[in-house]
Parts: structure tokens; C-alpha cells; sequence
């Protein structure tokens, strides 16, 4: 298959040719396999039984952990509920926590040496800490009594550890620094980074103008597609010296770093209300896609005490819960993918470059010096240069002539912190509301429910109002005045419904409004295939289950398979292979299950259906940027598919006038090739599983190069179903197909008539310790569409209890 490779070189794999291969961490390691229940592993574990004095404690705190790992912690106040969420996080997932404030930080080359040196600089120059200590700074109430409890927990099981630390520090060769409550924040910058990437699209913009013009390249990024479902239902020139290759190419390692998500998957919430229950309450389900990996970047928690009483789940470094419910509401999210990232592209003076030019005027850019530590050379000091559009780019992107701003809305401090305090006390749709309000990045499509048999809708955040005449789409100049930000949306005029005449409510990413709304909230949606599927699920039943909405996050149905199938059976076929394939094509009910072998032959040829209609005119390292761009390429297939002869079909390599039946055919002989050239030539048994696996790579340590390490930390692949546009997603990159490489991160069901019947799962397991049972004891679950019981009530708790902790006042 030609697809096109971009050379992409694994970050993590250098992180740990740094010297790692030392004889005595060899000795270790090979000592670790052979005897992994060894005391040096087990001293790792967490306590999860008895009594342990903590300094800190105001009074006495009980950790029920589950069978499934789930601590449940019962405090008599907010502070040392916190307190108490910092130590056992620490106890399950202190590496990962030190791993994530040091992405975050742009802090990882001062243990992990040069080669994570250019990621430091990137994340360093965008500024994500200098911001984070800008709002911890300026904390004030309840939001800071929890960080500072959550920070206080984490630094006890710290001072208490030290000797037994999990086995990365021991390989690393280092010590965690005590954790703050600008860690806390950081990270939530690191995943507002993760769900805001838009800047991409604008760069990709710029790339197809600059290489097809502005028409056909609006062919190529389409706007989304009428009649596709809504949220709220209705009752410069030119950029051939931007360098965007090279800018794309630096973001590379961060994204990966993060376990940051593919363009062409997102996540799904639904709720119903009453009158579509058979409970007559409702009931609310939420999947959240990100990128795969190990430990799960979600931690489940349950909170009670000082007026909380909270559960699901959080980052490992963020106090509260982020998803979940509690003693009255439900929600979910998913990301509303809006416009909040613009690129400016700045004049500066010939005679001073720390000057810009900004409505006739010479203005002086703010100097900032970071200092980044590496591990065994001389600190690096990257100066930084900040204008009234945000921070110049050029330093940290090679070959970049014009000089470049990056404005971003998470690059503004704000007061995410008291949002989440407020949610997870709220309990009414008023309550939540004004916790929505304080949601400033990123910005989600929240579903909510109460037990008064509610239901709603919320966006919130800061997505910018753009002067007239500025769309976002691409970059644009920052020296005129006429392109910048007049404000935010206000929170009373952003979408919201309550209670809908549907009974209903879907969101996966599609669009949210429809065009008369007087808002531009962005352009890059999905496609609308999941919310289309889940919303015919949902119709489907006059009255639904807790179990129809398991289906429901199991289902694999393709509507882009239902859409160009009938084109492929179309075909002549060219000789016996074709003619078997296109009979597992006719057997096909497009659903991409593992077992699939139909799901595996469409896959392979839409990929090359891509590459063989587009990649004439785009050329490969175009073409690759434009497999990544989610939605757009699926947009302008399904639009031009039913024109036999549009002149996207015509290869411009060849003197013929191609149609869409040659593209079609081509692309069908292309996906047989790469299928038979792996697996034979046995139709039946290309199974989409064997291709479609899933991975769960630890990072760093998991792409070291080192076998034994390797086997140490890593789990799968595994087989797995679906694809970025089904309901059960697992999207895969087309730099490395066909393995996922993101895809549904956990999956959540609420029962507000009971909430012990609740479900849930996320993707591998609660700890951060290999050979902890909790490391991966999820992952066949999640493989499965299973789930373990989300427990509520003390009696529950303490039925399914695997230990009780008592933490005592020191």
C-alpha cells in the first residue's frame, strides 16, 4: 500500500537510549521477570489495609478500595477528603503523576537528557506552566483549600516512600520533587492542549490554498454537511513561506507525549430522559476517546465527605472528579471541537526583532528566559518572546521565515479549578449551570441529568468573538488591527437546552447549531456519523435499558460503509481473488467487528480510495497531513461519490481520463494487494482484528528498544473492533495502519433511579504499578464492552471491598 509515511522518528524510543543499558539495571530487570513477586516489586504496592499515621491529617480518614481498585474515601472534612485523594493517587500512580507534570512543565530533558530537549522548548515557549503559576497564584477559596489538601497528600506519600519508589524512578536514577498546586493546573493545560488543536486544521488550510488554490481546496475541507445531525436541533496572500511542514513535524513529539488523540475520533454522551427509561428516570451514558496507552490516563475515584459526595473519574494529577455524578446530578462530556487557537503572522522591525509592528506602531515583545535543565549538559536558556497575540513560535520551529504568534484561550488565566469544585457539588440544573460558567478550557459538550428526572445540555468555555471579516481558517496578519479578538461568547448566549421535546440527547463531536445562530463556535466538526447512529439506536426502542445502552457503546455499525459499498460491488472482478473478496463484501453488514473480514477489505480500500482519488494532486507529505485531518476527507468522498465523472477522480499522472469506477477499481486491486501480500491469499481470513490491534505502550519505557523492559511495562495489542467513525471507536493513524491508536478511553452508564446500578470501565486499570493485578485486570473488560458495577452506596462499597485503609492523624 502507498501510504505515506512521515518519518516520524519515536520520541520515547530515544527518551531511553540515554544510558539506561547499564549493568546493574540489566541485572535488575532481568531479576524483576524472573521473580516479579519478588519483595523489591511488592514494596511498590500501596497499602490498602490497616492503619497508617499521615502527618497532615486534621482527622481520622477510611480508603475502601474495591475489587476493581476503586478506592472509596470517607472523610469528615473537604480538606482531608483531599488530602486523602493526593496520598492514594500517589500510592497508585506517582509515576505517572511526575510524568505528566514534567510533560506539562517542559521538564523532561532534566532526566531524560536531549532527547526530549525539543519537545521541552516547544512546551516552554507556548508557555502552558508560566500561565498555570499565574492561576495558582491567584486561587482563593475552596478551589485553593483543594489543591493545596490534594498537594499536601500527595507530598506525604512522598516523604513516606522514598525508599520504595515505583520501579521508572529506580531505572531513572531520580527523586520526585514535592508536588504543588501548580502541577495540578499544568496538566490541565497539557489536556486543554489535547482537545484544542484547531491550530492543525488552520496550518493544513493554509498547505492546500498554497498548493491547489482557494477553491479547490475548499473542496477539500468542506463545511459540514447539511442534514447532518445538530446538538441543538432547530425548533493573506499566499502561505508558501509559513513552514508549516516544519511546525507540524515539532508538534509531532508533544502530541505523542500527551497520548493525544487522532482528528478523525472523538468521544460520545447521550442521555434520555423518564419517558424513554424503563426505570422512568433517566439515564446517561458517556464514552471519551484519547489516545491509548498504559497506565489509563483516566483514575476512578469516589469522594465523600465535607459536603462532597462524588464519583468517577479524574486525571491523576487533578483533585475532584471530572465525569461522573453525584448524589443528585449525572454528566458526560465530549469535546466541541470550537475555534479557540489562531496563528498571527507578525511584522518585526529590520532594526530591532524584539519589536512588532501593530497598527502603525513599533511595539516591544515581553523577553522571558527559560532555563531548561538536561540531564548531562549545561542548562539550555530558550528566549522567549511574547506579543499581544501570544508567544513567537519561530525559535522552536526550524525553517520558518515568517515570524509566527500562537494565541491560544488556555494562554489566559482563568478558573477551571472552581468550576469543578462547584460541579461536583452542584444538584439542579441551576447549580451546574454556574459551575458551567467557570468552564473556560476545554470547552465540552456537557449532558447532564438529576434525580428529578431532568435532562439537559450545556457548552461552555472562552471561544473567542473574531472581528468582522476574520474567520479563523487560516493564518492572518497580526500587524493591521483588523483581525483580533473582540471577546468571548457570553455564557447566557452559548448553545444550552433543557428538558428537549426529543426526550433526548446526542452529542459526538458533530456540529452544535445550526447557522443562524449568531455565533461562529468553529468549523472542524465530525462528520456526524456517531451521533447519527446513536440517535437511530436510540429511536429505535419506545423504552431503554441500562443493557441497550451497553449495545449501544458496543456498536460497530459504519455509515461510511453503508455509503461506498455499493460502489465497490459494482466492480468487474479481475480473476478468482477479486471474486472471492467482493463475495465477503457482499456478506458484509457493515459492521466493523474484529471478526470482520468484510470490515477489513472496506478499511483498507477507503485508505487507498483516499490515496488514489486525492494524492495526484496533493503529493505524499500533503497527502499524509490530509489523512490526519479526521472528518475533512470523508466529507468531500461522500459528497462527490454519487458524481461518476468529477475531476477529483482523474489521475494527473496519466493521459486517460479517469472516473470514479476506475478510482474505485484501483483502489479495490490496491487493498487486495496490501491484504494478500500479509495475510495470503484467503479472503475469509482477513479478519479486521488482526489487522486492528490495540497497543497500550508505556511511556516513556515502553518504546526503549529494551525487550525485557518492554515486556515489563507494555500490554496487547489486542483485537479490537470499530473504527474512528463507529459509535465503538478505535481510529488508527495512516502512518501506521491499521493499528489503533485511539480510541474509547472509558466508558460510563448512570441509572439515576438507582445509582448502584451504575456501570463502568476505562481502558487498562486503575494502577500505575506493572505488576500490580490493577495494572491491566480492565483491559479484557474494555475489549469486550464489559463493565465493573460503579459502587454507590457504603453497603455496596463494603460488600465488594478488596481493603479498608485507615489513615490516622500523626
Amino acid at each position: 500500500m502507498r501510504i505515506g509515511e512521515r518519518g516520524r522518528e519515536t520520541l520515547r524510543r530515544a527518551l531511553i537510549v540515554l544510558g539506561i543499558v547499564v549493568g546493574s539495571i540489566v541485572v535488575l530487570l532481568c531479576a524483576v521477570v524472573v521473580v516479579g513477586g519478588s519483595l523489591f516489586i511488592r514494596r511498590t504496592f500501596p497499602t490498602i489495609d490497616g492503619t497508617v499515621e499521615v502527618p497532615g491529617l486534621h482527622s481520622t480518614v477510611e480508603v475502601h478500595r474495591d475489587k476493581w481498585g476503586i478506592p472509596h474515601i470517607y472523610a469528615d472534612n473537604a480538606e482531608d477528603l483531599f488530602f486523602a485523594q493526593g496520598y492514594v493517587t500517589a500510592q497508585d500512580r506517582l509515576w505517572h503523576l511526575e510524568f505528566n507534570r514534567r510533560v506539562g512543565s517542559g521538564t523532561l530533558s532534566e532526566v531524560l537528557g536531549e532527547a526530549t530537549l525539543e519537545t521541552d522548548r516547544f512546551v516552554r515557549t507556548l508557555g502552558w506552566r508560566r500561565v498555570a503559576e499565574m492561576e495558582a497564584d491567584s486561587l482563593q477559596g475552596e478551589a485553593l483549600a483543594m489543591l493545596e489538601a490534594y498537594s499536601a497528600g500527595i507530598n506525604a506519600f512522598i516523604d513516606s516512600h522514598r525508599g520504595n519508589l515505583p520501579l521508572e524512578f529506580t531505572i531513572l536514577g531520580f527523586e520526585p520533587e514535592p508536588w504543588t498546586p501548580t502541577d495540578s493546573i499544568v496538566w490541565a493545560k497539557a489536556m486543554a492542549w489535547d482537545l484544542g488543536g484547531n491550530w492543525e486544521a488552520e496550518l493544513l488550510r493554509a498547505s492546500l490554498i498554497q498548493a491547489l488554490g482557494e477553491e479547490k481546496a475548499s473542496e477539500l475541507a468542506p463545511p459540514y454537511p447539511d442534514g447532518s445531525p445538530l446538538i441543538v436541533p432547530p425548533e493573506i496572500g499566499g502561505y508558501g513561506n509559513l513552514g508549516i511542514e516544519g511546525l507540524l513535524a515539532r508538534y509531532a513529539p508533544v502530541k505523542e507525549l500527551l497520548g493525544a488523540g487522532g482528528a478523525a475520533v472523538g468521544s460520545n454522551n447521550w442521555v434520555v430522559d423518564g419517558t424513554k427509561s424503563a426505570t422512568g428516570m433517566p439515564l446517561l451514558a458517556n464514552d471519551m476517546h484519547l489516545g491509548l496507552q498504559i497506565p489509563s490516563i483516566w483514575y476512578e475515584i469516589h469522594l465523600v465527605g465535607g459536603g462532597y459526595n462524588v464519583e468517577g473519574y479524574t486525571f491523576p494529577g487533578v483533585p475532584g472528579v471530572i465525569v461522573g455524578h453525584n448524589e443528585d446530578i449525572a454528566w458526560g462530556v465530549t469535546n466541541v471541537n470550537p475555534d479557540v487557537q489562531d496563528l498571527y503572522i507578525e511584522h518585526t522591525s529590520p532594526d530591532n526583532p524584539d519589536q512588532y509592528q501593530y497598527q502603525g506602531q513599533w511595539l516591544d515583545m515581553e523577553i522571558i528566559e527559560e532555563v531548561i535543565e538536561v540531564d548531562g549538559q549545561e542548562p539550555v536558556v530558550e528566549r522567549v518572546r511574547l506579543t499581544r497575540h501570544g508567544p513567537i513560535i519561530n525559535p522552536v520551529v526550524e525553517d520558518l521565515p515568517e515570524v509566527i504568534a500562537f494565541r491560544w484561550t488556555a494562554l489566559e488565566p482563568n478558573r477551571m479549578l472552581d468550576s469543578v469544585a462547584l460541579l461536583d457539588r452542584a444538584s439542579n440544573w441551576e447549580e451546574f449551570r454556574a459551575a458551567m460558567e467557570l468552564w473556560a478550557v476545554p470547552s465540552q459538550n456537557f449532558v447532564y441529568a438529576d434525580r428529578e428526572g431532568n435532562i439537559g445540555y450545556q457548552t461552555p468555555g472562552l471561544i473567542p468573538i473574531r472581528a468582522e471579516g476574520h474567520t479563523g481558517l487560516v493564518p492572518v496578519p497580526g500587524w493591521t488591527g483588523e483581525y483580533e479578538w473582540e471577546g468571548y461568547i457570553p455564557f447566557d448566549e452559548l448553545p444550552n437546552v433543557f428538558n428537549p421535546s426529543t426526550h433526548f440527547i446526542v452529542t459526538a463531536n458533530n456540529k452544535v447549531v445550526g447557522d443562524d445562530y449568531p455565533h461562529r463556535l468553529g468549523y472542524d466538526f465530525a462528520v456526524g456519523h456517531r451521533a447519527e447512529r446513536v440517535a437511530t439506536l436510540l429511536q429505535a426502542k419506545d423504552v431503554l435499558t441500562a443493557e441497550d445502552f451497553q449495545l449501544i457503546h458496543g456498536d460497530t455499525y459504519s455509515i461510511p460503509g453503508e455509503i461506498f459499498t455499493p460502489y465497490i460491488l459494482q466492480i468487474d472482478p479481475e480473476g478468482f481473488l477479486q471474486e472471492r473478496a467482493l463475495n465477503e463484501i457482499r456478506g458484509w453488514a457493515y459492521h466493523n467487528d474484529a471478526d470482520s473480514s468484510g470490515a477489513a477489505i472496506f478499511q483498507v480500500f477507503y485508505l487507498e480510495l483516499v490515496e488514489n482519488t486525492f494524492g495526484d494532486e496533493l503529493g505524499e507529505e500533503l497527502l499524509a497531513e490530509y489523512l490526519g485531518a479526521g472528518s475533512w476527507h470523508h466529507i468531500a468522498l461522500e459528497s462527490m461519490i454519487e458524481d461518476a465523472d468529477n475531476a477529483w477522480f482523474d489521475d494527473a499522472g496519466t493521459p486517460e481520463r479517469e472516473t470514479r469506477d476506475d478510482i474505485v477499481a484501483r483502489a479495490f486491486a490496491d487493498a487486495l494487494d496490501y491484504l494478500g501480500n500479509k495475510f495470503g491469499d484467503v479472503p475469509h481470513t482477513w479478519k479486521w482484528g488482526r489487522l486492528h490491534g490495540a497497543s497500550f505502550v508505556h511511556q516513556p519505557l515502553g518504546q526503549s528498544g529494551i525487550t525485557v523492559l518492554e515486556m515489563i511495562v507494555n500490554r496487547g495489542p489486542v483485537e479490537v473492533g470499530g473504527s474512528g467513525y463507529t459509535v465503538n471507536a478505535a481510529s488508527f493513524d495512516a502512518d501506521e495502519p491499521f493499528a489503533t491508536v485511539d480510541g474509547v478511553s472509558q466508558r460510563l452508564i448512570v441509572d439515576l433511579s438507582d445509582l448502584d446500578n451504575s456501570l463502568s470501565i476505562h481502558a487498562t486499570g486503575q494502577s500505575g504499578l506493572p505488576f500490580n493485578k490493577h495494572y491491566d485486570d480492565m483491559i479484557a473488560l474494555w475489549q469486550g464492552v464489559k463493565y465493573h458495577p460503579l459502587l454507590w452506596s457504603r453497603e455496596m462499597v463494603e460488600q465488594n471491598r478488596e481493603g479498608l485503609l485507615v489513615l490516622e492523624s500523626q
